[in-house]
């Protein structure tokens, strides 16, 4: 075929992705844009990638289909087990000191993918937060793909993986091609379609988990999109990213923290 994402397409596509989403992309993974462009190229029925992106500007649909599949959603339950060996034994104890006058704790699991990253935070709390405390899961995504996928909240078994056995026997219901999550945890989690780009509206919050997001985007969106987390955030509060993520050398008003078991962020005012 030839090479199909000439240098100009390349850039114009980049631009538009950019400009709506913050993803950045590099000459590096100019294939998974070329791959996925075909793709839907293949689905619309058009001949040349002009067509396309004339109908991209106008239908933003479309536009969300297309940022949906440049997203990689990688995930799983108890993914780096060590921020949650972290929740359990640093966090949730300072924010029960911390927050003894709400008795509510509300998590943001910003890029949540098709859900075992909010469902995992909200079994870990339902597990650990003592009687007449509540908490809230806010979880979203581009994707809504992967959204529709976690409001569901069914897992073949080979997505199960890392479930500890007493949590799968405690908030899933086995069914004959996999598991289906309990009605009582899925009623903490409010899915929820949003692009990092923009501000969430989301205030007064005690932990963001943004994790394997901020690679996707170039310095200065990594920049805005932090600042915004810490618009988001209440004061004494905490941020995690991805353990190849850092905030190091980012000019922001988090504090660094390390415990025994994992780094993240702090926000302290």
């Amino acid at each position: 075929m030839g090479e199909f994402l000439s240098d100009s397409d390349f850039e114009l596509y980049r631009k538009l992705i950019y400009d709506e989403s913050g993803i950045h992309f590099s000459s590096t993974n100019r294939s998974i844009l070329d791959s996925r462009l075909r793709e839907r190229l293949r689905d619309k029925k058009l001949e040349t990638l002009q067509e396309y992106y004339s109908i991209l500007i106008k239908d933003k649909e479309e536009l969300k289909i297309l940022l949906d599949s440049v997203t990689t959603n990688l995930t799983r339950f108890f993914r780096n087990q060590a921020h949650f060996d972290a929740i359990e034994h640093f966090v949730v104890p300072e924010l029960l000191k911390i927050r003894q006058t709400e008795r509510r704790i509300r998590i943001w699991s910003a890029g949540c993918s098709t859900g075992e990253e909010p469902y995992t935070i909200a079994m870990q709390l339902k597990e650990l937060l003592p009687p007449g405390w509540s908490f809230e899961v806010i979880a979203s995504d581009l994707s809504l793909k992967s959204l529709m996928v976690g409001k569901e909240g069914f897992y073949p078994e080979s997505r199960i993986q890392g479930v500890p056995d007493n949590y799968l026997s405690k908030y899933f219901d086995k069914k004959p091609n996999g598991f289906q999550i309990k009605e009582e945890i899925k009623k903490t989690i409010r899915f929820d379609y949003h692009n990092l780009k923009n501000d969430s509206g989301q205030r007064n919050l005690d932990v963001i988990f943004c994790r394997n997001v901020l690679i996707y985007f170039d310095e200065a969106a990594q920049k805005a999109t932090i600042e915004r987390f810490w618009d988001a955030l209440a004061a004494k509060s905490f941020l995690f990213i991805g353990h190849s993520e850092s905030l190091f050398g980012m000019n922001t008003k988090f504090e660094f923290v390390k415990t025994d078991w994992a780094t993240f962020y702090k926000k302290s005012v």
